[in-house]
């Protein structure tokens, strides 16, 4: 989930502060889908780096770009030369494939791959995380949410567990480390029905942007393929983007 966690990065917001006492795992959701929500349009820059033990190092630049009213999205490859102009658009149920070495659009589905990377389509969507998740509890029936400490500087965090209650997610079962202050997601776990770790990610060089903390290096390791990928933000606004951007011709435009 790759754009995901990055689209889940920018909807931090500050607020009061969350209590200190230990939440339910409910709470921490709640808090995600009510203070977390996007709430405008963002423009951003992506670099994406992929380390495959097979296929080599890939480095994947982009330019991203999402209207709030309507949860559309484009994005623009930039780098490698291969897919330069190339862009991945959604507007409303549809989802299409450009390609500038034949100016043709093709439709797609949330499982296609952005630039060959691991990243897929369907991550980028921004979907609630309750609607998504529910609470694991343990055979008594109580959350599985303990404090611990995180790391080297040892940052008091919450670890706590989800489970899906849908079946269109990739991970049925996620265990994430959140700071205690903010619920600024640290550390996530993925794991297989069979409980096996999929994948582990981390959130790390947060930096407030217009009111909102954002993770500008995200790094997630594929456990079974033992491959990485390297997320790198910069250049975030929350300015209004122009509607013309998500039209087929913008993306046809700069092919000329």
């Amino acid at each position: 989930m790759r754009f995901a966690a990055f689209i889940l990065g920018v909807l931090l917001l500050l607020s009061a502060g969350a209590a200190w006492a230990t939440p339910s795992i409910q709470d921490v959701i709640d808090y995600y889908d009510t203070n977390y929500q996007l709430r405008s349009d963002m423009t951003a820059r992506a670099r994406l780096t992929t380390k495959d033990p097979e296929q080599g190092t890939k480095v994947i630049d982009s330019v991203l770009y999402r209207r709030d009213k309507d949860d559309a999205f484009l994005i623009v490859l930039a780098a490698p030369e291969t897919e330069r102009g190339n862009g991945y658009l959604r507007v409303g149920d549809n989802m299409w494939l450009y390609k500038r070495a034949t100016r043709t659009f093709t439709h797609i589905g949330r499982d296609e791959k952005i630039g060959g990377s691991n990243t897929t389509a369907g991550d980028i969507e921004t979907r609630k995380f309750k609607e998504l998740y529910k609470p694991s509890m343990d055979a008594n029936g109580k959350d599985l949410i303990t404090e611990e400490t995180l790391g080297a500087a040892k940052i008091p965090v919450y670890r706590l567990e989800v489970i899906a209650q849908v079946n269109d997610v990739k991970y049925p079962k996620l265990v994430m480390w959140v700071t205690r202050d903010k619920y600024l997601e640290l550390k996530r776990e993925s794991y297989s029905l069979s409980g096996t770790l999929m994948e582990t990610d981390l959130f790390t060089n947060y930096k407030e942007v217009e009111g909102r903390f954002v993770p500008l290096l995200q790094k997630y390791t594929d456990e079974v393929e033992k491959g990485t990928t390297l997320l790198e933000i910069t250049g975030i606004s929350f300015a209004a983007v122009d509607d013309y951007k998500f039209d087929k011709s913008y993306l046809e435009s700069l092919s000329k």
